[in-house]
């Protein structure tokens, strides 16, 4: 029993080296709100933490879900697409297809979302969601997880055209793209959901109070981009953000604590807001 042991422990750490050693490769189908999350700071979480990534980004401004599936049916060359390479340089593409984007890596993950003004309605989600998850599915090897992005509800006082889908209430947002992300993950057999509208929401529960996003809606270039690639790290490499040597460059100690812990209690619990005491 006891050299069984040591083979099991020794069969883990090999295993956890050969994770950290290989590179994982990310690919997001999105727009503003998903270059907000990856564009900046996830690669260089994961690099602290010893992973090394590729990192995709297909953009199209507003982009709905109606729209990505409407273009992969014309096989549209309509986005704009940047790459973020191991080595960290980032290169764009512009005029690509979502069918190049998905040849263009052997992707561990491909993420999809709503557009911000509709997240929290469900019924915008289909036929377009299935169609979209149906052709990625098709297209990538079958050890690629589709992944949710869930996004985070506007600022309380935005003036975003479509916050009044929900009462012009943050709360009333976040709640609705929490169910509708929930069901809609479920519905197409989406395991992982990211959460960075519940990291945003614990950050505003902190001494950040309701600052972070830019302008109503998009995300504070330093804290809330940091925010949101803190959940995303610590959801899909299963590590906690605290602790992670990566702090961008003009946040503070204090600052870099709160993002960190507000992801790390978004992936604990993704369904519930959680107050951080900061």
């Amino acid at each position: 029993m006891r050299r069984l042991t040591i083979i099991l422990s020794i069969l883990l750490v090999s295993a956890t080296l050969f994770a950290q050693g290989r590179t994982v490769k990310i690919l997001a189908i999105g727009n503003s709100f998903s270059e907000d999350a990856v564009e900046q700071n996830l690669h260089e979480l994961a690099l602290a933490a010893g992973f090394t990534t590729v990192i995709g980004n297909m953009y199209i401004p507003g982009c709905p879900l109606e729209l990505h599936a409407r273009n992969i049916r014309q096989d549209t060359r309509a986005y704009r697409y940047r790459k973020i390479k191991p080595d960290g340089e980032m290169e764009q593409t512009d005029s690509m297809r979502i069918s190049d984007a998905l040849a263009d890596e052997e992707w561990d993950y491909v993420s999809v979302q709503q557009v911000s003004h509709l997240s929290g309605l469900y019924e915008t989600y289909q036929p377009y969601l299935h169609q979209l998850v149906s052709y990625i599915r098709g297209r990538v090897s079958r050890k690629t997880k589709i992944i949710f992005h869930q996004t985070w509800a506007y600022a309380q006082n935005s003036t975003r055209e479509g916050y009044e889908n929900y009462g012009k209430n943050q709360l009333a947002m976040f709640n609705a793209i929490l169910s509708a992300t929930g069901k809609a993950a479920k519905e197409e057999g989406i395991k992982i959901i990211i959460p960075s509208g519940t990291a945003i929401q614990n950050a505003r529960t902190s001494s950040y109070g309701d600052t972070l996003t830019r302008d109503g809606f998009h995300l504070n270039l330093l804290y809330g981009r940091y925010t949101a690639a803190c959940a995303w790290f610590a959801r899909l490499f299963r590590r906690r953000a605290v602790g992670n040597g990566y702090v961008p460059k003009g946040m503070t100690p204090a600052q870099a604590l709160i993002s960190q812990e507000s992801a790390d209690a978004a992936v604990k619990h993704p369904g519930r807001i959680t107050t951080i005491r900061h």
